[in-house]
């Protein structure tokens, strides 16, 4: 089910009003009915997917426990492997195995052997790289002895499955949402308030910025070979703004929709196109996914406690395996790689923790220095999503040969765009400056008077029922 959809406006309000009116007197009947409706809308999708998130959330609950039983660090070893193997086992033939069939038949081909692998027509299950992800932290964090194993089933049940972040995140951790089912919940008309704000601003994000963007990016790339530089040029920067617009809307739609049934969950974007470089911006962008792969890929490997080698080596590794996360091409390996390219300067010469505190704290407006990096870091990450976007190795360096062609001439006719898309994004940006330091764009319950806020709120719900483009699924669902 998507959030932007007819079906997604109906359900909501309906789970709310069992939730809070039916079954707010019993936890336990809460969390079964959150499983429930978390079931029917990830099944809305293909029912037929729902056997695995059931099986995962099975073998990592008993996993867990025997986890907490077993003292014995063999047997601890093997019920790890079990889970660690089999959840990643599931991950890579669903998004991997034509991938890497495909990719060893050509490596063969140019050494002139020819071979015939077997590939199958594979649908990916919709949002399998998060949950998997999340409940391999679990198990991790069991093992590890950082966490105690959930003997409720219907607590750890309900804590996979949990519909606002099932399909699309942020990646949760155990040890910040489990507990939150393990205890009852009232409800708190301030932070259902700030929720309903935060999910507006959400779907102005994806509706009114991501999806205008998305007509002009589709053109654009989809027939790169017969466009202008600057309109190859528009085309990156566009898809720059689709992809935060898109994928920032959703988690503000789910953290918004998790606040309506009085849950936290963790911040995945904080407004990462305002960082003065890459670094910054990778502790602002997809925070979630940053940090799993830092405390478990990066800090066991060593960290950047080890010798420089090893650093950049780790550095490598971890955003390749974030490329790959991304999906089964070369272009999200490529689109990491870079990235580690990026911040090679920055780890070598230790400034990879310069920028920690919000730019142009405590001032309206950016210095110059701040401005050109935040524009040179911009356009570092523009370049990248080049290859992100594009179908394969090929395009990706076709469109980019196609940005050095004669510069500044106009676009194509052809092209079918609204000018109202680079105003969109203008007011994205500007509202997200001015509230740069708080937690989304329509936080404002201290911010001028009431029927200002309430006239902000009105408008932003008009502009995204008058231009909100046609329905269109969220771009992170293919991973």
């Amino acid at each position: 089910m998507l959030f932007n959809s007819y079906e997604f406006a109906i359900f909501l309000p309906l789970v709310f009003i069992l939730y809070w009116f039916a079954f707010q007197k019993s936890l336990r009947l809460q969390n079964l009915f959150i499983i429930l409706v978390s079931y029917l809308f990830y099944g809305w999708w293909d029912w037929r997917f729902l056997f695995l998130v059931l099986f995962s959330s099975s073998l990592d609950f008993w996993v867990g426990l025997r986890l907490d039983a077993i003292e014995d660090p063999r047997w601890r070893k093997v019920f790890f492997s079990l889970s660690y193997l089999t959840n990643l086992g599931f991950l890579g033939f669903f998004k991997y195995y034509n991938f890497f069939a495909e990719s060893l038949t050509a490596s063969f081909a140019r050494l002139g052997v020819h071979l015939d692998p077997t590939t199958l027509y594979i649908i990916l299950p919709v949002g399998i790289s998060f949950y998997t992800f999340q409940t391999l932290s679990y198990t991790i964090d069991v093992y590890r002895r950082k966490l105690s194993a959930e003997k409720d089933p219907v607590v750890f049940f309900a804590f996979v499955s949990f519909f606002p972040q099932l399909v699309a995140g942020p990646i949760e951790r155990a040890t910040h949402l489990l507990p939150q089912f393990q205890h009852q919940r009232h409800f708190d008309s301030q932070k259902a308030r700030d929720g309903l704000r935060q999910m507006l601003w959400g779907f102005f994000k994806k509706m009114v910025v991501a999806d205008n963007c998305a007509k002009w990016v589709g053109q654009i790339f989809g027939d790169y070979q017969h466009q202008t530089s600057s309109a190859l040029i528009a085309g990156s920067i566009l898809f720059t703004f689709q992809i935060y617009g898109d994928f920032s809307g959703y988690s503000d739609i789910a953290i918004g929709s998790a606040r309506l049934f009085g849950f936290d969950l963790i911040r995945n974007f904080a407004y990462p196109y305002f960082s003065r470089d890459i670094a910054e911006f990778w502790r602002r962008w997809h925070i979630s996914l940053s940090n799993w792969f830092r405390d478990y890929v990066y800090i066991p490997l060593g960290g950047s406690r080890v010798s420089t080698y090893k650093v950049l080596r780790n550095t490598f590794v971890i955003f390749v395996l974030s490329g790959l996360w991304h999906g089964a091409n070369w272009t999200y390996v490529a689109w990491g790689f870079l990235h580690a390219v990026y911040l090679l300067p920055l780890v070598l010469m230790k400034r990879n923790r310069n920028n920690l505190e919000i730019v142009a704290a405590g001032r309206t407006f950016p210095s110059l220095k701040e401005l050109i990096q935040m524009l040179s870091t911009f356009a570092l990450v523009s370049f990248a999503l080049i290859f992100f976007r594009s179908k394969d190795i090929h395009s990706a360096f076709g469109y980019i040969a196609g940005m050095f062609k004669t510069p500044f001439l106009p676009f194509n006719r052809t092209l079918d765009f609204s000018l109202m898309t680079p105003v969109f994004i203008a007011l994205m940006l500007l509202v997200e400056w001015a509230q740069r330091t708080k937690q989304h764009g329509l936080q404002m319950d201290h911010f001028a008077s009431k029927p200002l806020r309430w006239s902000i709120y009105l408008a932003v719900f008009l502009i995204i029922f008058v231009y909100g483009a046609a329905q269109q699924t969220f771009i992170y669902f293919q991973f």
